[in-house]
């Protein structure tokens, strides 16, 4: 018996019929929308290795001093961590929520009393008031947390 004759025409894929839309008989009372925040592990994997300059001096009773952290994107050790495409979109997004991250604040603040701490010496000081901005330039992140504080009495 012979095999069954190929038709030298090449076949055409048809797409099934499509079925009819369904009516909307109600709807939400709600719009919904994607809030876009940093991930909790944001300021672990970003404020582990920050490039850091700090000045600052104390005074007879009061401590004033500024600490920049710079974090660049394309670092080896933030890239091997970061699935996001490091450029200059990702660190400006990085730059307008950092703010509003608790956690990113907290280490952050906490790198530059580090700072204080190291400057001062064994002087005792009041809790002190942290100011901190954010910015990018290109594929970098920068810090600047400006810092000042009393003596204690």
């Amino acid at each position: 018996m012979l095999p069954p004759a190929r038709s030298s025409a090449p076949r055409v894929k048809t797409a099934p019929p499509r079925k009819p839309m369904a009516r909307a008989t109600r709807v939400s009372l709600f719009d919904r929308d994607v809030r876009v925040r940093l991930a909790p592990a944001a300021a672990d994997v970003l404020l582990a290795t920050p490039r850091l300059l700090s000045e600052g001096s104390l005074e007879t009773d009061r401590y004033v001093g500024s600490t920049m952290l710079t974090i660049d994107l394309t670092d080896a050790r933030t890239a091997a961590l970061v699935s996001d495409p490091l450029d200059a979109a990702t660190a400006k997004r990085v730059a307008e929520l950092l703010p509003a991250d608790e956690a990113a604040r907290a280490r952050a603040k906490k790198l530059a009393l580090r700072e204080v701490a190291r400057a001062a010496g064994a002087a005792r000081l009041e809790p002190p008031q942290v100011d901190l901005r954010v910015r990018s330039a290109g594929a970098v992140v920068h810090l600047d947390l400006d810092v000042e504080a009393r003596r204690k009495s």
